[in-house]
């Protein structure tokens, strides 16, 4: 399995597609040619920056939420909008949930959770999935 491999297929698994990016990390663990730290920090970033693209649609294109296209469909952000409004900004560290987790980041930009702190508390709660998947696959090797 190549980084790019890795880092597509999380950056994926994170938006319209479902798509198992620990499957993928489990994988490349397992092929033992990339230290564990550089895939996980691939995985991290590929699938914090899928999140990032929920994020611009819930700012930007909300407009345009009735669209056969558009991602999410209006039960998924009210029950989404609902979880982030009892919980707030800290909620969006859970956002590697499988079905809450995609719908959530759109809700973010829904109700203009400002860049930097979106980034951070994704990122945080993605890159510590993806190390306790690698921690639990290989006790030592993050």
């Amino acid at each position: 399995m190549t980084l790019p491999a890795l880092f597509f297929g999380a950056f994926f698994a994170a938006t319209l597609l479902p798509f198992s990016s620990e499957v993928m990390l489990l994988a490349a663990l397992a092929a033992g040619e990339v230290p564990a730290g550089v895939l996980v920090a691939t995985a991290a970033v590929g699938n914090t920056l899928g999140s990032l693209v929920n994020w611009v649609l819930g700012r930007y294109l909300y407009h345009w939420r009735e669209r056969r296209w558009f991602p999410f469909r209006a039960a998924q952000i009210e029950a989404a909008a609902r979880r982030f409004n009892a919980y707030g900004r800290w909620s969006l560290l859970f956002a590697f949930l499988p079905v809450i987790g995609d719908p959530l980041t759109l809700v973010a930009g829904l109700l203009r959770v400002p860049f930097w702190p979106f980034l951070l508390l994704v990122a945080t709660g993605k890159t510590a999935r993806y190390a306790a998947i690698a921690f639990l696959a290989q006790p030592g090797a993050v």
